[in-house]
């Protein structure tokens, strides 16, 4: 019995470092496909997972999806790219909304200034024909004065609601373009994501630039997140793409997913997008990271590359694989390593 106790402890804490290196919360659904997984370690189940994280890559709830698991009702609120999207697009929604109500801010103004027209004109000819009637000597004062005072009201109102109005139009076109530069970057590392990089691939082939696509994985990244934790894992992010971003310089440098980043090379040769990408690796594996907290040494850190050349109009997905599969090329060949292709 008291084995049975300890193996049941041992899969318990195995199952819970499944359910933390994944990033996945431990509700009923995650906790089944971790025990799948960790009580058959040589079954097919077992095998996809291994290839997936291979290199530290964790599961996305794709993945799991696509391997059996049932992701329901039950599922962690996982920021995940089409989630922030989601949220993104209901932000423009409500601008939307927010640009209506400033139209009808403006037809009640319309409006207004009409009403305000209309009455001027009838008070201008209740004035004429008094003063036909009654000759020029009789022309009140007062009613000048409150005709005056009337306008300078309305003009006074109406100035402050054109203010109101115009103030709320800047507003809303900030919160619009926020809501547009957010879903299409990723919070973390701040650099665009994955969809402004396909985006941005699209409008280079669209223009008949040529284009040179990178393809970038942290090597073990997941001994980083074990021994380190998450957070730290999180800087290390962070470092490389900073890395990356000052050694390809111009160029266009996206986080992908995961510890993926990818590079887009607009109008340059291949091998002078091979020569920045070599040199951005280069200066990241010369680098000794420390922790900020107790100066501990973190120790050398590497990514492995894939690159490649689109060919003419050709679909990013297509550029994309083969980019891949050179990158995991590198990997299998020792890591650390940038392939052409």
């Amino acid at each position: 019995m008291a084995n049975t106790g300890e193996a049941s402890a041992e899969l318990f804490c195995r199952i819970g470092e499944f359910l933390r290196d994944n990033h996945l919360s431990p509700d009923p659904l995650h906790y089944a496909f971790a025990y799948r997984v960790l009580t058959d370690t040589h079954g097919p189940l077992a095998r996809a997972v291994a290839h997936l994280t291979d290199g530290g890559v964790r599961l996305s709830r794709r993945d799991i999806e696509n391997l059996g698991g049932e992701i329901g009702t039950l599922a962690p609120p996982i920021p995940t790219e089409a989630m922030v999207l989601a949220r993104n697009e209901g932000l423009v929604a409500q601008t939307q909304m927010q640009v209506e109500g400033f139209t009808d801010i403006v037809q009640a103004m319309r409006a207004e200034t009409e009403g305000f027209g209309r009455d001027l004109a009838a008070s201008a000819d209740a004035i004429r024909h008094r003063h036909h009637a009654l000759g020029p000597e009789t022309l009140g004062v007062d009613e000048v004065v409150r005709i005056t005072t009337r306008m300078l009201d309305r003009v006074r109102s109406a100035e402050t609601r054109l203010e109101a109005a115009t103030h709320e139009a800047t507003e809303l076109r900030a919160r619009l373009e926020e809501a547009r530069d957010n879903a299409r970057r990723d919070p973390l590392t701040n650099l665009p994501n994955r969809r402004a990089f396909e985006e941005a691939y699209a409008a280079q082939v669209a223009t008949g630039a040529s284009v040179c696509v990178a393809v970038c994985d942290i090597d073990h990244f997941k001994r980083v997140n074990d021994r380190f934790g998450h957070t730290i894992g999180d800087r290390v992010l962070k470092a490389i793409g900073e890395a990356l971003c000052l050694g390809c310089e111009g160029h266009l440098v996206a986080r992908y997913g995961g510890e993926e980043f990818a590079i887009l090379f607009a109008d340059v040769p291949p091998d002078a997008a091979m020569a920045a990408l070599e040199n951005a690796r280069e200066t990241v594996a010369a680098k000794r990271y420390r922790l900020r907290e107790s100066d501990e040494l973190l120790g050398a850190v590497t990514f492995s590359a894939g690159l490649t050349a689109a060919i003419d109009d050709e679909q990013f997905g297509t550029v994309f694989a083969r980019a891949d599969a050179l990158l995991y090329a590198a990997k299998h060949a020792g890591r650390n390593l940038s392939r052409f292709g």
